[in-house]
């Protein structure tokens, strides 16, 4: 079972990204999915959470209107979409499912 990342990178302040998460192992599609992050001396957050079917998700204060996750089961990949990216938004992003999480991938926004 495992969860592999990808997508982090350096953007400007109001950029964007698009996180990739692929899962392998298990049967992805039974399982609800979520976004976590970390900033350097700062506890771990849930950033978004996405229901099996794709259909309910859930969305931090700070981020909501601004990140969107999705899924596609056919491809065993849940998505976070970064859109207008604040300094704060700095962090390693994880994803986590079914008792598994995923190596990270840092996300870094500077001028």
């Amino acid at each position: 079972v495992q969860l592999v990342e990808s997508g982090g990178g350096v953007v400007q302040p109001g950029g964007s990204l698009r996180l990739s998460c692929v899962a392998s192992g298990v049967t992805f599609r039974i399982f609800a999915m979520r976004w976590y992050r970390q900033a350097p001396g700062k506890e771990r957050e849930l950033v978004a959470c996405v229901d099996s079917f794709g259909g309910i998700k859930n969305y931090a204060d700070s981020v909501k209107g601004r990140f969107t996750i999705s899924r596609d089961n056919a491809k065993n990949t849940v998505y976070l979409d970064m859109n207008s990216l604040k300094s704060e938004d700095t962090a390693v992003y994880s994803c986590n499912g079914f008792n598994t999480w995923g190596q990270g991938t840092q996300v870094t926004v500077s001028s």
